[in-house]
């Protein structure tokens, strides 16, 4: 006997804790689904509760909470008596708390399945959390047998084969998977691996928005039982995406082009923002603008994410800042129509050093006067954020955070760091692919040699080595746990290998002081990265060949 049923994933954008708003927003995609026809609405991981909690989960309020927002969803998903719906939130049962999918039809609890694998790596903890369930949900929509996964659960063959073996033909995959760069490619193998090597075909309903320094991409998809890529949803915004399912074979439909590599961390940086700033109330966002690259794009991805007319820029010149600076700095400012005021620090700073003359008599200028600008400044945009309540931007990036070249309390004061996981080469390449579409940021921006102007004829790389080479020793020592003697093994100088190293390890205490920002990469500063302030471990002085 022939089958047709046709499944929607609702690619949506939850919130932490806004229990009514997600429960409105998975009523709307239902009402979506109901009025083109789909049987089934796949909604992704948690997307009653958003994703991910923390420790709101250790809070019996929340679960209450939790339940009661299931039960008033319920309530409104009965005015849709043949849609059936899985929907992904926490449970709390008997002491035990799961990471569980309610299957609802016609307002009422038709099955339940609980997370079995639980991820402890990198950005995830759920063992903290949750206990693991190895009970299979396998429910039969006219004649098509579905299972029920939940992320972590099609990364191995168990839960896979659990279903199949309960007769599942189709495995349905709610998702709340954080994007770094190459992370869809990834989902694609794993599931290849796991789902479609046990027979069944896949569909993967992945959430969509940002969750402090997580982003997730959606780009929701369906793999065939051959792992062949039968439909691709929309990157970085909602989506609805229909599939239709025809005697158990997945019939091919939309796909979505796959932006490139600097449109998806683009889109990932825009994304990060605007969702932080709406979720958390915030009405706008202020920054310093020195015109040079890094405050350059912060500030475009700001406009990009919010409009110009909920972000404005400070210019803080001093007797350092050199002309060709405040000329582009206010060039940018009127390409992207954003306010811009320029507010002189050199009086302040006067004021500091004759506070401070008896202290520093006889002592040689140093980092320490360069640090006093770097403040000032953070208290004049702090001060902006104070009486107006826009957040500020900081506009450092990894390379600078990486090694410490950044002043505490300074151009580290702030509320976001959009640039925190991006490293300096990969500044370059935002700025000069985000002019592709419109030169927004001024050419000799992104050309002349990047400067702190903190004192006369200053240049980063009067302290720190080339960018490139360290970008290279960040990516490979940091982001991919290469050693030392891998490092001087690939060629770099044992100088430049030293000096990062020690660099990393001693600016702990700076990094565990920064705001928060956009990850984009495997292994980002933050979640990612838990090394200990008091460290005396020094690598380079127990690996070979140093």
């Amino acid at each position: 006997m022939s089958s047709h049923i046709k499944i929607a994933v609702a690619q949506m954008n939850s919130t932490v804790g806004d229990l009514k708003g997600n429960c409105r927003r998975i009523l709307q995609f239902a009402a979506r689904a109901a009025s083109v026809g789909a049987d089934v609405v796949l909604t992704p991981e948690l997307s009653l509760s958003g994703y991910p909690p923390e420790d709101l989960l250790l809070r019996d309020a929340f679960h209450a909470a939790v339940a009661q927002a299931l039960t008033e969803l319920c309530a409104g998903l009965a005015q849709f008596p043949n849609l059936h719906v899985l929907v992904g939130h926490p449970m709390q049962v008997d002491g035990k708390r799961f990471n569980a999918a309610s299957w609802i039809v016609g307002g009422t609890v038709r099955g339940v399945y609980c997370k079995h694998d639980l991820p402890n790596y990198d950005v995830f903890d759920e063992q903290r959390y949750f206990t693991p369930d190895h009970r299979p949900l396998v429910i039969e929509v006219g004649g098509v047998a579905l299972g029920v996964a939940i992320c972590e659960d099609a990364w191995f063959p168990y839960v896979p084969e659990r279903a199949r073996a309960a007769g599942a033909q189709v495995l349905l995959v709610l998702n709340g998977s954080p994007y770094h760069l190459q992370k869809a490619q990834q989902r694609y193998d794993q599931l290849r691996s796991n789902v479609s090597s046990s027979g069944l075909a896949a569909v993967y309903a992945n959430l969509v928005g940002a969750q402090d320094e997580l982003v997730f991409d959606g780009a929701s998809f369906a793999l065939d039982r051959h792992g062949e890529l039968t439909h691709l949803g929309r990157f970085f915004e909602e989506d609805l995406l229909e599939i239709v399912v025809q005697d158990g074979q997945l019939v091919a439909g939309r796909q979505t082009a796959v932006p490139s590599a600097e449109q998806q961390v683009y889109s990932a940086l825009v994304l990060g923002v605007r969702d932080y700033v709406e979720k958390t109330g915030f009405p706008g966002v202020v920054l310093g603008l020195s015109g040079g690259i890094d405050s350059a794009l912060t500030l475009a991805i700001a406009v990009d994410a919010l409009g110009p007319q909920r972000v404005r820029a400070v210019m803080m010149p001093s007797r350092f800042t050199a002309d060709m600076s405040m000329v582009d700095a206010k060039d940018l400012a009127a390409r992207l129509k954003v306010r811009m005021d320029v507010w002189p620090i050199d009086a302040l700073l006067d004021a500091y050093l004759t506070t401070l003359a008896k202290e520093f008599e006889g002592l040689a200028w140093d980092s320490t006067e360069e640090n006093i600008q770097a403040r000032i400044r953070g208290n004049l945009l702090m001060a902006v954020s104070n009486k107006t309540g826009a957040m500020v931007l900081t506009t450092g990036n990894k390379s600078e955070m990486a090694v410490g070249y950044c002043t505490l309390y300074g151009d580290m004061a702030g509320g976001f760091a959009v640039l925190k996981d991006l490293r300096k080469g990969w500044v370059y390449r935002l700025a000069r692919w985000r002019n592709l579409a419109a030169e927004l940021i001024p050419q000799r921006i992104i050309e002349r040699a990047p400067s702190a102007e903190l004192r006369d004829n200053q240049t980063d790389q009067d302290s720190l080595p080339p960018y490139d080479v360290l970008d290279a020793i960040v990516e490979l020592y940091m982001e991919k746990a290469a050693s030392v003697s891998d490092l001087l093994a690939a060629g770099f100088e044992r100088q430049h290998v030293q000096q990062v190293v020690k660099l990393i390890r001693v600016n702990e205490y700076k990094r565990r002081q920064a705001p928060i920002g956009v990850r984009i990469t495997h292994r980002a500063f933050g979640r990612d990265w838990r090394y200990p302030i008091i460290n005396q471990f020094d690598e380079t002085l127990w690996s070979s060949g140093v």
